[in-house]
C-alpha cells in the first residue's frame, strides 16, 4: 500500500484561480508537484476552487493538508459589496470617520471632498462613557441606551455593526461590555469591536478599521461558509486554513471572527514564498514581483524578513485620501499593470497601460471572447514574445485576428505601425512597473543593486530581466512553477499572529523591565490563543519588535529587537533605531528615543512544506530545445530566439539568451546577452547582460 501525503494551496486571483499540490510517498520520500489553473468564477469564488481541484485531479478527501488565499474582501470593498453597517462609539466622537485626517493629496484643489464614510451619519450612535490614554476609566459606560440604538438599527437595514471606543486599545473592558451586550439583545447581527482587531492607537484609523472589517463580515463568512461546505461535502475531514495579510495562515474560525485580516491575503502569499525561496537558494535580500492579470504588486525583503506593517491605505490615489486599515499587512506596492491591462490614448494622443483591465472576461482580444482592446498580453503576442502556437500553455487558440484588429486600432489612433504600438505598450508597462519596485527599494534607502529579483504570477518572467537590467539588480530569479507562485508561498506558511500593543516607555533606567514585562504579557496571551485551539505552547515561536520614535514626532519606526529586553540593552536597541531611521529617512536627530508600541509576531507551523534538491541527471540541455523564432525585444530589437520547453529544463542545465522558456502557465524572456543555470529546485536563474 502506497502511503501518499497531499499538501495542496489554492488562491483565488482576479483573472485565475491557482493550485498547487504536493504529493510525498512518505515511505520512499519521492514526490511530485501538482498545478492547475481555471478560472475564477465571481460571484461565486468558491466553484472556481472545487473547478482547478478537479481539473488538477486532486480529491479533496485525500488532502491532508490545504490553505487558501482570497480577493474576497478586497473585492467586496473596492466594489461596494458589503452590508449595510452601524458604528456605535464614545459619546462626542460620532464624527470621528468624517472629520478623518487632513491628508490632503489633491491639495490646491479648492472643490476637493474627503471619501465619504462607509457609514452615513444617521447609521453612527453614541454611548455614554469615557477611558483615558492611560486606561483609567473616567466616566462609566451606561448601556441603557443600547437597545433603543440597536432597535433603530434593525428599523435602518443595519446587518452589521462595528464598536470603536476612544482609547480601547488600552483598555477593553468598555467594548467587550457593549460588545457582549449587543450580542445578547441582537445575536442573529454580526458585530465586531476593534479591540478584537488592533490595539493601536489613533482613533480614525481604528475606527475606520472596524467598520470595514463589520462591512464585509457577512460576506466573508458567507463565502468562507459555502468553501467550507463545497469540500467537505467532496470529502475533506481536515482543518481548513486561510491565508493572512500578514504572510501567515490561520484557522477558517479564527478568520471568520475579523476577516479584514484577510485584505491582501493573495499578494502576501506570494511574497512570503519569496523570502523563503531567497532562503533555500541563498539570496536573503529580495525585490519580488507578482504580476498577474490585472496588477502588478512588489515588495523588497531584507535579510530574509517580510516588512509587516499597519499604515495600509485602500484607493488612496493623488486625488484620493483613500481608507485606513489597522491590520498587519504586507508592505508593498501595487499597481493596475497586468497581462490583461488594457492599453488607450487620451486626448492628446498619448499612450497609457491601464489601470483599466480586460480581466478573465471578455479578456485579451487574443483570449476569443469578445475583448477588442489591446492588452499587455496581447503586446507580448504580437511580437512573438508569447508563443501563438502555445498561448495560455495550448489551452486557449490564440486568436490573431482579433488581436491584429485591436493593436491596429490602437496604432492609427497613435500614427504609427502595429509592431511600434506593441512595442510602446512593453516600454510604458515595464517603467510602470520599475517605478513601482523603486518604491519599495530606492525610496527608502535600499540599492537594488544589493537586491535579487524574484520574479513570479503569469506575467512576471515576461517582463522580469527588461526590469532587472534598468534596476541593474543582482540576477533574477524565476522560479519553478512561477505561475502559481502565491499558491505556492502558501504551502511554506506558518499559522501567523501578529499582536500589537500601544504603550508609552522611555528608554531610560527602569525602561528595560517595563518593555520585557509588556513583551512577557503578551507573549502569554498569544500562547493561549493558541492552546486554546490545541496547538501547545512549546510549537509557538515569537519574534519580537518595537515600535520607536523621536520623542514629540508623530510616527514611528520599526526595529527588530533580539533577546530579553534590559536595561543595559537599551543602548544598543536605540542605536539600532538610529541607523533605521536614517536609513529611511537619510537624517537622524540627537534627541531622546522612546517606544511607543511593540509588535509580537507569534508563530507556530502547521504542516509546512519542506524543498528537497534534486542532483543532477546530465542531461544536455538540448533536449528541452523546441525550436526557435523571432523575437521582438521592444529595446534590444529583434532576435531569433531559442525556444525551450520549461518542462523538461532539469537541475544544472545552462544556455545563453536571447532565448525564450515556454511553461504551461507562463512565457519567460530572456534577453540576449543573459545567462541563464537551472538550479536544484528547478528555479531558473538569469545572470543578466553577461559579457559586457
Amino acid at each position: 500500500m502506497v502511503n501518499i501525503t497531499r499538501r495542496v494551496a489554492t488562491d483565488v486571483g482576479g483573472t485565475f484561480t491557482d493550485l498547487v499540490c504536493f504529493e510525498t510517498d512518505t515511505d520512499t520520500g519521492e514526490s511530485r508537484i501538482i498545478t492547475a489553473k481555471s478560472d475564477t468564477t465571481p460571484p461565486d469564488f468558491e466553484n472556481g476552487v472545487l473547478n482547478v481541484l478537479d481539473k488538477a485531479g486532486v480529491d479533496p478527501a485525500s488532502v491532508d493538508f490545504l490553505a487558501h488565499g482570497t480577493t474576497v474582501v478586497i473585492n467586496a470593498l473596492t466594489e461596494r459589496k458589503g452590508v449595510t453597517v452601524g458604528l456605535i462609539t464614545t459619546e462626542g466622537f460620532r464624527d470621528t470617520l468624517e472629520i478623518a485626517r487632513g491628508n490632503r493629496p489633491d491639495f490646491f484643489n479648492l472643490h476637493y471632498e474627503k471619501p465619504e464614510p462607509f457609514v452615513p451619519r444617521h447609521l453612527r450612535a453614541e454611548l455614554p462613557g469615557r477611558v483615558s490614554y492611560t486606561g483609567d476609566e473616567v466616566t462609566p459606560l451606561d448601556l441603557s441606551g443600547l437597545a433603543k440604538i440597536l432597535d433603530q438599527f434593525k428599523a435602518d437595514g443595519v446587518q452589521a455593526v462595528a464598536i470603536s471606543f476612544l482609547h480601547s486599545y488600552t483598555n477593553t473592558a468598555h467594548e467587550e461590555a457593549a460588545l457582549a451586550e449587543v450580542q445578547r439583545l441582537w445575536p442573529e447581527v454580526s458585530v465586531v469591536a476593534s479591540h478584537q482587531i488592533t490595539r493601536e492607537w489613533r482613533e480614525y484609523e481604528r475606527t475606520n478599521t472596524a467598520v470595514l472589517s463589520a462591512y464585509v463580515q457577512p460576506v466573508a463568512q458567507k463565502y468562507l461558509g459555502k468553501l467550507n461546505a463545497g469540500l467537505t461535502g467532496k470529502g475533506f475531514d481536515k482543518n481548513l486554513y486561510i491565508m493572512q495579510s500578514n504572510c501567515g495562515v490561520d484557522s477558517l474560525e479564527k478568520t471568520s471572527q475579523t476577516p479584514i485580516t484577510i485584505v491582501e491575503s493573495g499578494p502576501a502569499s506570494g511574497f512570503w514564498g519569496a523570502a523563503e525561496l531567497g532562503k533555500l537558494i541563498g539570496e536573503p535580500n529580495v525585490l519580488a514581483l507578482d504580476i498577474g492579470g490585472t496588477t502588478a504588486k512588489c515588495s523588497l525583503i531584507e535579510n530574509g524578513q517580510v516588512r509587516i506593517m499597519t499604515d495600509y491605505w485602500i484607493e488612496r490615489s493623488r486625488k484620493s485620501a483613500g481608507y485606513p486599515m489597522m491590520v498587519p499587512v504586507v508592505d508593498l506596492v501595487e499597481i493596475g499593470n497586468g497581462g490583461g491591462s488594457i492599453a488607450w490614448v487620451d486626448d492628446f494622443g498619448k499612450l497609457h497601460v491601464g489601470p483599466q483591465s480586460a480581466g478573465a472576461l471578455p479578456g485579451p482580444a487574443a483570449y476569443g471572447k469578445g475583448g477588442d482592446k489591446a492588452t499587455t498580453t496581447d503586446a507580448n503576442l504580437w511580437l512573438g514574445r508569447i508563443n501563438r502556437d502555445y498561448f495560455c500553455g495550448g489551452a486557449i487558440d490564440a486568436d490573431m485576428a482579433a488581436t491584429e484588429k485591436a493593436m491596429t486600432e490602437l496604432a492609427a489612433n497613435l500614427g504609427v505601425s502595429a509592431d511600434e504600438a506593441a512595442q510602446g505598450i512593453i516600454r510604458i508597462a515595464n517603467n510602470n512597473m520599475v517605478n513601482a519596485l523603486k518604491l519599495v527599494s530606492l525610496n527608502r534607502g535600499h540599492d537594488p543593486r544589493d537586491f535579487t529579483l524574484v520574479a513570479f504570477g503569469g506575467g512576471g518572467a515576461m517582463h522580469a530581466v527588461a526590469l532587472g537590467q534598468e534596476l541593474q539588480v543582482k540576477k533574477v530569479v524565476v522560479p519553478s512553477a512561477a505561475s502559481v507562485f502565491s499558491a505556492w508561498g502558501m504551502m511554506m506558511s506558518d499559522l501567523r499572529r501578529d499582536f500589537f500593543v500601544t504603550r508609552l516607555i522611555d528608554l531610560n533606567a527602569g525602561g528595560g523591565a517595563a518593555i520585557e514585562s509588556l513583551f512577557a504579557e503578551t507573549e502569554k496571551e498569544a500562547s493561549s490563543t493558541f492552546e486554546a485551539e490545541g496547538i501547545s505552547g512549546d510549537k509557538v515561536k515569537f519574534l519580537r519588535y518595537g515600535k520607536f520614535r523621536y520623542q514629540n514626532q508623530e510616527h514611528t519606526t520599526e526595529v527588530l529587537l533580539d533577546g530579553p529586553v534590559t536595561d543595559a540593552a537599551l543602548g544598543k536597541i536605540a542605536q539600532d533605531f538610529h541607523e533605521t531611521y536614517e536609513r529611511e529617512y537619510t537624517y537622524r536627530l540627537d534627541a531622546p528615543v522612546e517606544l511607543v508600541g511593540i509588535h509580537l509576531v507569534a508563530m507556530a507551523e502547521v504542516g509546512k512544506l519542506e524543498m528537497k534538491p534534486e542532483e543532477p541527471k546530465g542531461t544536455p540541455v538540448s533536449e528541452a530545445v523546441k525550436g526557435d523564432r523571432e523575437v521582438d525585444y521592444a529595446l534590444e530589437g529583434k532576435h531569433v530566439a531559442t525556444i525551450y520547453d520549461g518542462e523538461k529544463l532539469e537541475p544544472g542545465m545552462s544556455f545563453n539568451g536571447p532565448a525564450i522558456v515556454e511553461d504551461p502557465g507562463t512565457t519567460i524572456v530572456i534577453h540576449p546577452r543573459n545567462t541563464v543555470e537551472i538550479d536544484a529546485y528547478r528555479n531558473i536563474h538569469i545572470t543578466l547582460n553577461a559579457g559586457e
